[in-house]
């Protein structure tokens, strides 16, 4: 059976529908930064989240291939994630999605290397014709945590983070947000397959004591 990050790491991709702190680990990620709505059809968002999937998947098959990566296992493709932020504007403010700043990443298993993640991103460069040069191995430790799992469209997503606001407030916490610990969204659902109130989306905010 595939081994499932989801599934095996239920603490960090799978929170209850009320807020919960969690201390999350250093991991490696697949990731693209950059600009601007996510919504626009042809923006640099949906780009980007085609060359994610596409070394991600080169990478899950690429014990199909000649190439070898030491300690290879098979693995579920982990969810889609992403780190949002607007210069200048505390948390942030979905009536200006042009103003957005975002990381875009897809978590990799421990046993992919650098020189690995070089591969797959020259083959898909190759095989697919697209521009990969954005993409970069990243290696994230985000440390002390509040999420939730928020339900609906992304548009709602102010009113669960007050309730992760009161909950911090109400057990002497406060967010930490920074230039390096920023506003995390893990999406569970496919946007162009299930309707906005049906969407499941771990939110998490880095945070510190009071």
């Amino acid at each position: 059976m595939s081994f499932d990050f989801k599934k095996e790491y239920k603490e960090f991709y799978l929170p209850k529908n009320k807020p919960e702190i969690v201390d999350v680990p250093k991991a490696n990620y697949i990731a693209i930064r950059g600009k601007g709505n996510p919504n626009d059809q042809d923006g640099d968002y949906q780009k980007a989240i085609g060359v994610l999937y596409s070394i991600a998947y080169t990478l899950k098959m690429s014990y199909k291939t000649d190439y070898k990566i030491e300690g290879f296992f098979d693995y579920v493709v982990p969810p889609l994630e992403g780190f949002w932020w607007q210069d200048g504007i505390d948390g942030v403010d979905y009536t200006n999605k042009e103003l957005f700043n975002w990381i875009s990443i897809i978590r990799l298993p421990d046993f992919i290397t650098k020189k690995d993640f070089a591969w797959a991103k020259e083959t898909v460069a190759i095989k697919k014709k697209i521009d990969c040069s954005k993409a970069e191995f990243l290696t994230i430790k985000e440390g002390l945590c509040v999420q939730i799992m928020h339900h609906g469209s992304y548009d709602d997503e102010p009113a669960t983070v007050a309730i992760m606001d009161k909950y911090l407030e109400d057990n002497g916490y406060e967010n930490d947000f920074s230039d390096t610990r920023l506003h995390h969204e893990i999406y569970l659902s496919d946007a162009r397959k299930v309707a906005p109130d049906k969407l499941k989306t771990v939110i998490r905010h880095p945070i510190k004591k009071g």
